[in-house]
């Protein structure tokens, strides 16, 4: 009995004394978790940074979703400017007339953004593209253009042809090279028919000539070319509208790029060298625009309400070939080394002196010994009383 007593007493105090320290170890080990801290360097103790940074759960910024679609800006076919309204004409405004190539009808698209606020002028654009005056069997202008002049009834006949002309010309029977004397004097010939039958009503005339082309043989047959036209434009009493300095560089050379009627740099001829761009179009017209408005007068005006006949100047209609007004005095020149200030008689002795009755200012000072009376009021006008304009 007493060995088994002293064996529970052992047992029981293990007992006893183990508890205290399984529960000292399991409390002290959360505590020790807990407690834990990093030791500090010397840096820290100096220039601090002891404070422990707690740690901030990493979140993703929700975005809200959108409900609403936010529209594109899509341009519309409509973003380039409207064409500005056009100007309804005037039934008795003044025509005209343009006939040609496909050159010239680029001149009527010209002229029709000219006067587009002219209610006074309409532009008749009656050209053919593969037209010329060299196969007459294509399209005979000799034998059309009448008709067209009596049916339009212009004011203004605009020409503007021969860009399709360099090819051989038949000549009794004989088909001729460009540009030899037998091809060159048939055209000539054809160009003044041609010239005769628009004049033959009186009609004013303007012939536009031929700009440069990129090829430098088409370039000198046009040379040629213009050289028939102004010849048998002034002839006619016509005028000839020169538009080669618009189309070519300081040194005469053909260009595709060249200064617009404002004086912007754009593209005034397409990409083969020969037809015009819309540039190029008003350009053209801008030389024709000129004499133009001096041939209508007021009708070439924006504000025009309405057309009085009786009221408008009349257009200006050239003599026919061989008259010349009496009221023109001609005189030799007079060159001011010339003592005796009668021209160069040694260069032009053998012109005519002037047959009119009337003495020229320079007769009567020369021959007479007369001054002519100055104007009343000029410094040289010695007059007394003084008269008061």
């Amino acid at each position: 009995m007493c060995a088994r007593r002293a064996i529970l007493s052992v047992f029981a105090a293990a007992i006893i004394g183990a508890a205290p320290v399984l529960i000292a170890t399991q409390s002290a080990a959360p505590a020790a978790a807990q407690e834990r801290t990093e030791r500090k360097s010397i840096l820290q103790f100096l220039f601090g940074g002891n404070k422990e940074k707690a740690a901030k759960p990493k979140t993703r910024a929700k975005t809200a979703k959108r409900t609403s679609r936010v529209k594109k800006k899509t341009r519309s076919a409509a973003a380039n400017p409207p064409p500005a309204p056009s100007i309804e004409k005037l039934e008795n405004a003044r025509k005209i007339l343009v006939l040609g190539d496909f050159l010239g009808n680029g001149a009527a698209d010209g002229l029709r953004e000219a006067f587009v606020n002219a209610p006074g002028v309409v532009v008749i654009d009656r050209t053919n593209g593969s037209s010329g005056l060299v196969r007459n069997d294509y399209y005979d202008w000799p034998a059309n253009a009448p008709g067209i002049i009596e049916e339009a009834q212009p004011s203004i006949v605009v020409v503007m042809i021969g860009s399709n002309d360099r090819q051989q010309l038949l000549v009794d029977g004989v088909r001729e090279a460009v540009r030899s004397p037998a091809w060159l004097a048939e055209y000539e010939r054809r160009t003044r028919e041609f010239v005769s039958l628009l004049r033959a009503q009186r009609t004013p005339l303007l012939w536009v000539g031929l700009p440069a082309f990129k090829s430098p043989a088409m370039t000198s047959d046009v040379v040629a070319l213009n050289g028939i036209y102004r010849k048998q434009a002034a002839l006619a009493g016509g005028e000839f509208i020169d538009i080669w300095d618009g189309f070519v560089d300081e040194d005469g050379k053909f260009v595709f790029t060249g200064s617009d009627i404002n004086g912007r740099q754009l593209r005034l001829r397409g990409s083969d060298g020969i037809n015009l761009t819309r540039a190029g179009k008003r350009k053209v017209a801008f030389y024709i625009e000129k004499p133009a408005r001096r041939l209508l007068g007021d009708a070439a005006e924006a504000g025009v309400v309405s057309l009085d006949t009786e009221s408008l100047p009349e257009i200006f209609m050239p003599p026919p070939p061989g008259e010349t007004p009496a009221a023109i005095m001609r005189t030799r020149p007079m060159a001011m080394t010339d003592p005796e200030l009668d021209g160069g008689g040694a260069l032009l002795g053998e012109m005519p002196t002037s047959a009119s009755l009337v003495r020229s200012p320079r007769d009567r000072l020369i021959i007479d010994g007369m001054m002519p009376e100055p104007p009343s009021g000029r410094a040289d006008d010695f007059s007394w009383p003084r008269k008061i304009p």
